[in-house]
């Protein structure tokens, strides 16, 4: 069983910047890809960005330029810097982790980008 555990989520200006932060532990076997999505009430789960463990990147087009994902491998963890913050990104974000194909969410984090 994997545990995932987001963090970092806040209240922020338009314009400013946040960095979310998912960690992964418990009985890992292999990590392949880890990413973000995000949910906003009465819409579906949104891809934001996804990171492989050979470091391939994805990202929606309504981030890509002002959102970068990372990981450290070592530490099970994967980051999301979001810069240039629109009122629009404001959603709960949730970390996704692939571990030797099992999918794990975590419980999520809340972003408000005030305008």
């Amino acid at each position: 069983q994997v545990h995932v555990v987001e963090s970092g989520g806040g209240l922020v200006q338009a314009g400013g910047s946040l960095r979310l932060s998912c960690a992964a532990s418990g009985v890992i076997f292999s990590i392949n890809t880890m990413g973000w999505y995000r949910q906003v009430p009465g819409k579906q789960r949104e891809l934001v960005a996804t990171v492989t463990n050979g470091g391939s990147t994805n990202y929606a087009d309504s981030v890509n330029g002002r959102f970068t994902i990372s990981r450290d491998n070592a530490k099970n963890t994967v980051y999301l810097q979001m810069n240039s913050l629109k009122a629009e990104d404001t959603a709960v974000y949730y970390c996704n982790v692939l571990d030797w194909g099992v999918a794990y969410w975590g419980q999520g984090t809340q972003v408000t980008v005030s305008s």
